[in-house]
Order: C-alpha cells, then structure tokens, then sequence
C-alpha cells in the first residue's frame, strides 16, 4: 500500500489516508456567512477522496476577516451555517477539519481579484491591530497596537470560536500562526517590537500563541487532534526563520498539540521566496526531526509519486494539498490510480472508475 494512502491516527481520531485539504480562502461569504459555495467546493473535495477536508481560515471576530468576504465563526448563526458543510464531508467518510485565525494589520483588504488592496472605512473596511502599529506596507493604514485588555479579547475570541467549531462537529481544529496574520505578527521580530511581556526575547514573542494554544488544547476534547499552522520563515534576514520556528514546535508539542502544518512567508509582501516543486518540505523535515513532532508538507506539491516520495523518506507525515485540488478536485482519485491503490469511489461515480 502506498503510504499515501494509508491511514493516520491522531489522537482518537483515524483519518482515512494522508491527503489533507489545505484551507484556502475562497472569498465568497457574506457577512461572515457559509453558503452554497462552501457546501458544493468542500463538498465536492470530500467526493474527491481526500482524508481530511478543511475549512478555510475562519476569523474568530468581524475584525479579524482579511477581507469583508471571509468566513467568520463569531455567532451561533455563523456555526449554524457552517454545520451542513461539516455533515456532508463527514458523509462521505472524510474528516472535518477547520482553521481559525485572525488577520491582524492584514486585515481589511479586497478579494484578491480585485488586487487585495487596502479598504477604508468609506469602501468597507476597519481599523486593523496588530502586536506593534507597524503597518504592512506603506499603501495600508497603520494598525493600532493591541494593549493588554485587546489581547485579553482576542484570546476570549478564539476560545468561543473553537467552541463553536466543536459543537457542530469538527473534528480536527487547526490554529493559524502563519502567513503574515496577527499571531504571526506577534512571533516575527519584524513585526512586533513591543516591550512588555508579548516582545523582545523568543518567549516572549512566542507568548501570546502558546497561551491561546494551550487554552484551546484545554477545551478541544481529549481524543480530537489539534493542529498549527506556522510560517517556517519570512525569507527575511533578521526575521522570524526556521531555527525559531523548531523551538516553537517544541513548545507546542509539550503543550500537547499533534502536528505542525509547515508553510512560510506572508510577513514581508516582496520578500524573495525560492518558491518550486516541494519548496517547504525541508521546513516539514527539520520539524519533524529536530521537534519530535509528526508535520505536514504543503507548496507545490502536485504529483503523486512527489507526494509518496515525501512520505517514504520520512519528510512528513501528510500532505496538504491547495491550488492542485482548485485544478482537480478529484486529485486523490488520479493519484490513487498512479500509485495502483485501489481507491474506492462513491457509488454514484463508480461506473466512471474504470474508464
């Protein structure tokens, strides 16, 4: 059996290959709201074979969307609208999974085609915060560094949105610390340059993740996996890099959280990312090695037998797998093809299985 293939216990809970949807925003909510597009795009992912299947960052506040067409999770309402997404991926025998974050000073901004660029309040947007009023580039507004209350909100956030996620029945929950979005602001020393307990030293920059992740740890149930996304680097000299990145995975690990999910950049908008085929795998590797923690590879992995090579040498434990599931939602149909497992199809599409 290839070993993509082959099941992973995390926890309690066995998910069926490793093949995780990777959460990507789709930029198609209102007012926070999942609609038809959530349930046909994540549901049509499940049909597609994939092991786990999970939603894309979700904020945990109006204020932390990265744009007004985010999904939220800060209302019964919003957990209500997203409970049917959750019962068709668990239907077809995938398991649902679900990232919260905030977006921080990355806040505010236009859906991507229409060039991401900052929102004023008269276009809809918000006042952004951050660890530090350093904006991100020189076209966004200046953010409003959070005090010690602000932190205190944020975290309570978090807490009733992964509350909200466990009552409609995910079963995976994944913490976003990456891509530039406000925990990340708060680890990178590019980004944050307080001078309380939340700046300064490694610990102190690290400080904020490690106590909203060891209050999620708390509330998520005990068999159920918790995950976290980093960012294994900026790509900046000076900022935060792979080295801190193995330290925090320790920290995390002893706090009880079961797999870092390894990407990179999104702090520095032109920073220059060396990015190709399995650009971030060596990032999964060096956790997974020097941490001790199982992580999962992500960037530019497109093909079967480059997803089973990652896995046979011990790079990674899974593969999350992003804009080749846009390209081809049924993905894990082909691969199992190529690498001659087996796979079975749903009853509806199996007269196409052989074709």
């Amino acid at each position: 059996m290839a070993q993509l293939f082959t099941p992973i216990c995390l926890r309690g809970t066995e998910i069926k290959n490793r093949i995780f949807v990777a959460p990507m925003c789709q930029y198609s909510a209102e007012n926070g709201l999942a609609n038809h597009w959530h349930l046909v795009h994540l549901g049509g992912l499940a049909v597609g074979g994939a092991g786990l299947v999970m939603v894309e960052a979700t904020a945990v506040s109006p204020e932390g969307r990265i744009t007004p067409k985010c999904l939220g999770l800060w209302s019964p309402q919003h957990a209500e609208a997203l409970k049917p997404v959750v019962d068709f991926i668990r239907s077809q025998g995938a398991t649902p999974a679900i990232q919260i974050g905030h977006a921080g000073r990355k806040a505010s901004c236009d859906v991507p085609w229409r060039d991401s660029h900052f929102l004023s309040a008269d276009q809809g947007g918000w006042q952004t915060v951050a660890p530090s009023a350093i904006p991100v580039t020189p076209q966004h507004a200046v953010p409003i560094a959070l005090d010690k209350d602000g932190i205190k909100e944020i975290s309570a956030q978090f807490h009733a949105a992964a509350e909200r996620a466990l009552a409609i029945g995910f079963e995976v929950l994944e913490l976003h610390c990456a891509h530039g979005y406000l925990l990340h602001e708060f680890l990178s020393p590019l980004s944050n340059q307080r001078t309380d307990e939340y700046g300064g030293s490694l610990e102190n920059r690290c400080r904020l993740v490690l106590e909203i992740a060891r209050d999620l740890r708390a509330l998520w149930p005990a068999d159920k996996p918790m995950l976290v996304r980093i960012s294994a680097t900026d790509w900046v000299e000076g900022g935060w890099d792979i080295e801190q990145s193995i330290q925090l995975s320790r920290w995390l690990k002893d706090l009880g959280i079961d797999l870092i999910d390894c990407s990179s950049g999104g702090l520095v908008l032109d920073a220059k990312i060396p990015a190709g085929p399995g650009y971030q795998t060596v990032f999964a590797e060096r956790i997974r090695k020097e941490a001790g923690i199982a992580s999962g590879a992500v960037g530019i992995i497109t093909s079967a037998l480059q997803a089973e090579h990652i896995l046979a040498t011990g790079q990674a434990d899974v593969i999350l797998l992003a804009r080749v599931l846009l390209s081809d939602p049924h993905w894990p149909m082909r691969a199992a093809k190529e690498l001659h497992v087996d796979l079975p199809w749903p009853d509806q599409y199996v007269r196409a299985k052989h074709l």
